[in-house]
């Protein structure tokens, strides 16, 4: 088999295949064949040279799903000049932002039909997101007195998945008006934790998403 010059743009090209083909069939509904079908013409043997299974092209898709955000996560966790509750909020701001959330909420997968997708996810928050680093700034936080707690770990974990998983429209799925009245009441939670981390900007931005998310749904059905 001749050489790939270009391995880096094939294995791209295998994931986004990849990750199109599990939002929109589900992970174990798609076979190593779907794959192949729409990769215009490379071959089983291409897609086994970069991977040995339809599990390690999973774990790869999850990796690249994420990528960038450890940079963003690392740079504001290690920002010396903003206190804990500052780098909530700015993680907070940023992550909204990220282009990849339209490209989510555009595709409008449905997690729960997507438990491979959906664990990897919940497994990237509880070993890697709380962990490295949510739970620093917290703890941060609570030294430079911009954050009370008594539980750190606990409130880490309760805000990324209440954000990542009770607030994403691809695992519950509801209108954007109740979506948004969802993140309001998690604000009010939130402050009366004495947290204040949202603003309306980033209330425009949830809703932003919400209804573009909204509006995938209505048009696959």
């Amino acid at each position: 088999m001749a050489r790939n010059k270009y391995p880096e743009e094939t294995i791209n090209q295998i994931l986004t295949v990849a990750l199109n083909l599990f939002i929109q069939k589900g992970y174990e509904q798609t076979s190593i064949q779907d794959i192949i079908n729409e990769l215009g013409g490379l071959t089983k043997g291409a897609i086994y040279h970069h991977f040995k299974s339809k599990e390690e092209i999973l774990q790869a898709v999850t990796e690249h799903l994420f990528k960038g955000v450890d940079e963003m996560l690392s740079g504001v966790r290690d920002d010396n000049g903003l206190n804990g509750l500052e780098k909530l909020r700015k993680i907070s701001r940023v992550s909204l932002d990220n282009p990849a959330q339209n490209e989510m909420a555009s595709a409008a997968p449905n997690l729960l039909r997507n438990p491979k997708l959906l664990a990897a996810q919940i497994e990237n928050i509880i070993e890697k997101g709380v962990p490295v680093y949510i739970q620093p700034i917290i703890e941060q936080g609570m030294r430079d007195g911009s954050i009370r707690t008594d539980y750190p770990r606990e409130l880490s974990e309760a805000l990324m998945i209440l954000t990542n998983l009770w607030l994403n429209p691809a695992v519950i799925q509801a209108s954007p008006e109740m979506m948004l009245r969802k993140v309001r009441f998690f604000d009010e939670i939130l402050k009366g934790l004495g947290l204040d981390l949202f603003d309306e900007q980033m209330f425009q931005r949830y809703e932003e998403l919400f209804r573009l998310s909204a509006r995938e749904v209505s048009i696959d059905n």
